[in-house]
């Protein structure tokens, strides 16, 4: 009779800590800023190894790196969006000064489909600040390729890193 309780009890535990879990993961720390990694893609590889080339097609896309601020009160700046290549090497700074972003506010980068020097392993580091803790900002890449014939679309998310000071 008291394991069915105890049963129950420890499950009503089990997922009141899974709940706080959820929301602490649901609600992000504020910071005064950060360096965010963003993984992006000039090209993806697909189907199978041409026997000639030794390397799988490739399809170009572009990519639309959207900075979201999301504090309601603050505004942030990036201060760099550095892209690099596959091979880690710094290709160039999109920003040629320090950009404010206001309250719900967002600033743009765009890579064209031409552009394909990045690689499939292409990132960018994405530093920002603010004069006090705020939110951190939402960084995505939208990567296309749109035809007639076919529409490959995907979203990457940053992830905060160790700032490289």
């Amino acid at each position: 009779m008291k394991t069915p309780l105890l049963l129950k009890l420890l499950a009503t535990v089990c997922l009141t800590l899974a709940a706080v879990s959820a929301k602490a993961q649901d609600t992000p720390a504020l910071s005064a800023g950060q360096s965010l990694y963003l993984p992006v893609y000039s090209h993806l590889y697909h189907g199978e190894v041409n026997t000639k080339t030794g390397k799988p097609s490739e399809t170009l896309v572009s990519t639309h790196v959207s900075i979201r601020n999301t504090d309601p009160k603050l505004a942030i700046r990036i201060n760099s969006a550095r892209y690099y290549n596959t091979d880690g090497r710094l290709l160039r700074e999109y920003l040629s000064a320090p950009k404010t972003i206001p309250p719900f506010g967002t600033h743009e980068l765009f890579v064209p489909r031409s552009d394909s020097s990045g690689g499939s392993g292409a990132n960018f580091v994405i530093d920002w600040t603010a004069e006090r803790p705020a939110n951190p900002p939402i960084v995505e890449a939208l990567h296309a390729d749109i035809r007639e014939a076919r529409t490959l679309i995907f979203v990457t998310t940053g992830q905060p890193i160790q700032a490289s000071r």
